[in-house]
């Protein structure tokens, strides 16, 4: 028995949630890894392994790391600054999206350093006022990218977008923005693109909203147990637990912890457990929370601590060394996460992306790895020389050299359009 905090990562419960949205998706499925897996570690060779086609993640730093574990797999990269390393992330083959006509000029900048093109989602904001061009510059960003493209310095294969209110699936905000969503494509083909791969849906409207779907869906929380349309029973993949590692007798009175925001109405035993808000425990889940101890619940009192929280546990002669469950699936009738969400006043996500590095891993892994992962991108060889990188400012000029040879050297299928023949996947 490990003698600290411990996380088990369940890869069955990955594998399964990934099997549901892969059967779930009409066109092709996104397995989103950001945030570290959003807290549950490597998973590209499983998600692959059960019917993932696609791997998305945020920045380029994370996208170079996950490349090492999925050589082959297509690879999205969505949010970097106009300073990121995106010479790195073309050499790598990883698709890169761009929210504005400043950024697309570093990229193309970027493809001609490199020597090869750029494959570019546009990425349109459809009303979450956050990522993505605005509407009123939409048009203009799709003028520039056909210059671009006509050069050769990019490749523009998606255009993508993300829902602001698809957790409710009624919401007639996700009709209003699907219909943005087609607007937009059918801006962009007008100014001469053929965008090969639409994406709209996350995990809530992939299971609930099939008019979104389109060529590829990008599924993230739901991969990790977590449907915020909460409308299927995924699986939870976390179990979080903690022994007990001193106990106490008490009088009626006596207060725990900071400020004394708990006194104990009666003789009491007080359980000690290592782990506390730096590990990820939410401190404002002080006086709601409970773990499980023996397959009984029992209440975290007073404000949790940095490193350690207090369980009052009655008479029942709880002892140091007994294991506790702060959260896992459920089934035994422990806390779980969305419990622990709600006691915090927060979102799912939030608890299972924020257990902190102290907390020891374990990883109950049944599934090979994918074989799709094994294979190594081959290099580009014989590219022509490069056209002149463009400045990073003013509009881009007319080509008047030759067009930059698009690479060859991208993952397979990452530009099927039509919905995609399901695969078998790995049995656990």
């Amino acid at each position: 028995m490990h003698t600290t905090a411990e996380l088990t990562v369940d890869a069955a419960a990955i594998a399964h949630n990934t099997r549901l949205f892969s059967e779930r998706t009409a066109g092709q499925l996104m397995a989103v890894l950001k945030a570290d897996g959003f807290g549950h570690g490597s998973l590209a060779p499983l998600v692959l392994a059960n019917g993932a086609d696609w791997l998305g993640v945020t920045s380029i730093g994370e996208a170079l790391t996950l490349r090492a574990d999925a050589p082959a797999a297509p690879l999205l990269s969505w949010l970097n600054p106009l300073d990121a390393d995106y010479e790195a992330a073309i050499r790598a083959s990883v698709d890169l999206a761009v929210s504005s006509m400043r950024q697309l000029r570093f990229v193309a900048a970027a493809a001609s350093r490199a020597r090869r093109a750029a494959r570019v989602h546009l990425h349109l904001d459809v009303g979450m006022n956050r990522d993505g061009a605005p509407r009123g510059e939409w048009a203009a960003l799709c003028e520039m990218a056909r210059l671009w493209q006509a050069q050769g310095s990019i490749d523009v294969v998606g255009i993508m977008g993300h829902l602001s209110s698809a957790s409710d699936p009624a919401s007639p905000e996700t009709d209003r923005e699907r219909m943005i969503f087609e607007n937009g494509v059918r801006v962009a083909r007008r100014r001469g693109l053929s965008p090969r791969i639409r994406h709209l849906a996350a995990s809530a409207a992939t299971l609930t909203r099939p008019d979104t779907h389109y060529e590829l869906s990008r599924v993230g929380a739901g991969l990790y147990g977590i449907d915020p349309s909460r409308t299927v029973a995924l699986r939870p993949a976390l179990t979080l637990t903690a022994p007990v590692v001193s106990v106490r007798r008490v009088p009626r009175g006596s207060g725990v912890g900071y400020g004394h925001t708990y006194t104990t109405s009666s003789e009491t035993t007080l359980a000690l457990l290592p782990l506390g808000y730096g590990d990820g425990l939410p401190r404002t889940a002080s006086g709601r929370a409970f773990v499980q101890l023996r397959g009984r619940r029992y209440p975290v009192v007073g404000l949790f601590s940095m490193d350690q929280i207090v369980v009052d546990v009655g008479d029942d002669g709880i002892q140091p060394g007994e294991r506790a469950t702060v959260f896992g699936p459920g089934t035994s009738g422990e806390p779980t996460v969305a419990e622990w969400a709600d006691w915090a006043g927060t979102l799912e996500h939030d608890i299972v992306v924020g257990v902190g590095a102290r907390v020891h891993r374990v990883d109950r892994r049944t599934i090979p790895a994918a074989a799709a992962a094994s294979v190594a991108l081959p290099q580009p060889t014989g590219l022509p020389e490069p056209i002149a990188p463009p400045e990073p400012s003013g509009p881009p000029k007319s080509p008047a050299v030759p067009a930059l040879a698009r690479s060859t050297d991208r993952p397979a299928g990452s530009d099927r359009a039509l919905p995609r023949r399901k695969k078998n996947c790995a049995a656990i």
